[in-house]
């Protein structure tokens, strides 16, 4: 395991003393924001030994955290041996794409029939942070474009009020993200998406959900293209 991630193991838990599930949760929060991060990229294998040392909690507390990434997709479990971190190959990656357009897309056009001028004001804030972190100049932050990027996707859940819809798109957008880091796009590609980024506040702004929802299944399929259409040499 890296420095950096030792670097960041909390003070040892046995699991009882702060509850077990607390400590099966930090464990699950520790993991599955490493995976999300590629600091263990798809393939890498999971040891529990390992994993307890890193988040200062029992073997016990890490084998629940395990199990919970394993149901959310994120990993596999391998018997006597840990877990290992799931690559998905092109079939998964046309699934959740497909999934992402027919489901942010709806959030999308539901969100043009309910955004209120705070919300357009947000929208239009996170648009403007996110162009000036790619158009300063200097090699693209991704550090600092990801979490502006998931802030304006999920405003627009947030927006559109569907709960259960809500619910869906995250736990499908969450399978790929390791896959779907901006690290893959070329400049041209973060300007596209810039770009709808902006078509879609528009379309909110006129409030028309036709539009929002039209531009949102082109962002995402934009996206899918990214992984799946090989780039000229």
């Amino acid at each position: 395991m890296s420095d950096s991630a030792g670097a960041l193991a909390p003070q040892w838990d046995n699991g009882f003393s702060g509850g077990s599930n607390r400590a099966a949760d930090r464990a699950y929060r520790f993991i599955r924001e490493g995976i999300l991060a590629s600091r263990w990229p798809p393939g890498a294998h999971l040891r529990e030994q390992e994993l307890a040392e890193l988040t200062g909690v029992s073997r016990t507390p890490v084998r629940e955290a395990l199990r919970r990434l394993s149901a959310d997709g994120l990993l596999q479990l391998v018997p006597n041996l840990g877990a290992k971190v799931n690559a998905w190959t092109i079939q998964d990656l046309d699934e959740i794409f497909g999934l992402r357009a027919t489901l942010e897309s709806q959030a999308a056009g539901l969100a043009a029939t309910r955004a209120e001028p705070r919300h357009l004001a947000e929208l239009e804030a996170l648009c403007d942070a996110m162009e000036a972190v790619v158009g300063d100049g200097n090699a693209v932050d991704f550090s600092r474009i990801t979490p502006l990027n998931d802030r304006f996707h999920g405003l627009l859940i947030d927006i559109a009020g569907d709960r259960r819809l809500g619910q869906m798109i995250r736990q499908v957008v969450e399978m790929p993200l390791v896959l779907r880091t901006f690290a893959r796009y070329s400049r041209r590609d973060l300007a596209r998406s810039m770009n709808h980024h902006r078509e879609i506040v528009e379309a909110l702004t006129a409030r028309d959900g036709e539009w929002a929802s039209s531009v949102m299944r082109a962002h995402v399929r934009a996206g899918r293209a990214v992984f799946t259409v090989p780039k000229p040499e």
